[in-house]
């Protein structure tokens, strides 16, 4: 009876503490196996790590049971659990499911792929090849519509302490918060330190961006945006969310 290793993976905290997901995949590993004669010597779990690297734990050890021989296959439940990689993917192919590498069997149960055949090896490659194209096409549409949003002189990200959006969303002066900000950089020239020029502010009522406290680390973010602004040749710094605290 060939022998066989499974791999389950989910990719986040929570789906790792529910277990669903990861018992889900066990069982239909098992039940393959069953079904096809394969005997399943184990099952390799990553539990709340994603794909983006083959440096994973529980992949790292059903490798090794295939590079010393003691499993001769790896069965998953979808290829994405494996890697959502084409370079991965033809890493793991060159080094274990072809024949110049372990010649081992690489079988995926949701995509119907068995590399045992050149067929099979033929297919996987044609899926990940559609599937990465597919997520760069996204890519390319999605940065298509940020370009155009951006080219009718719509701002994008944070409305920094100074300004408001447009109705038609560009940004435009906002007096009150520029008075805000003319009193900040004073208050620092003085010499005052962030935890005072924050109390200051508090003290007298003078509202944050979002209505909240004033914190030192507010009133930071405010003075190295303006004067970074106020460099020759230095991009302004996006404004960063204001504290939890505000």
């Amino acid at each position: 009876m060939e022998k066989v290793i499974g791999y389950v993976r989910v990719s986040t905290d929570e789906q790792a503490r529910e277990g669903v997901s990861l018992d889900a995949q066990r069982a239909r590993l098992a039940a393959y196996c069953l079904a096809m004669g394969l005997e399943l010597v184990g099952v390799e779990a990553d539990e709340g790590v994603s794909a983006s690297t083959l440096k994973r734990p529980g992949l790292q050890r059903a490798l090794t049971a295939i590079r010393e021989g003691s499993a001769g296959g790896l069965v998953v439940f979808k290829l994405d659990r494996l890697t959502r990689s084409l370079r991965d993917l033809c890493t793991l192919q060159d080094e274990f499911f072809s024949d110049i590498g372990k010649g081992a069997r690489l079988i995926s149960l949701s995509e119907s792929v068995d590399t045992s055949s050149a067929g099979g090896r033929l297919f996987l490659t044609l899926i990940v090849l559609f599937a990465q194209w597919e997520r760069e096409t996204v890519s390319e549409r999605t940065r298509a519509a940020l370009d155009h949003v951006r080219s009718t002189g719509t701002h994008l990200g944070g409305v920094p302490m100074g300004s408001r959006r447009a109705d038609c969303g560009a940004l435009t002066a906002d007096e009150t918060e520029l008075a805000t900000v003319r009193r900040i950089l004073a208050l620092h020239a003085s010499g005052e330190s962030l935890r005072s020029i924050a109390g200051i502010l508090t003290a007298d009522g003078v509202p944050t961006k979002r209505g909240g406290r004033w914190a030192p680390q507010t009133v930071n973010a405010i003075l190295r945006r303006e004067i970074s602004a106020a460099l020759p040749g230095e991009p302004a710094e996006p404004s960063p969310a204001e504290s939890p605290a505000e």
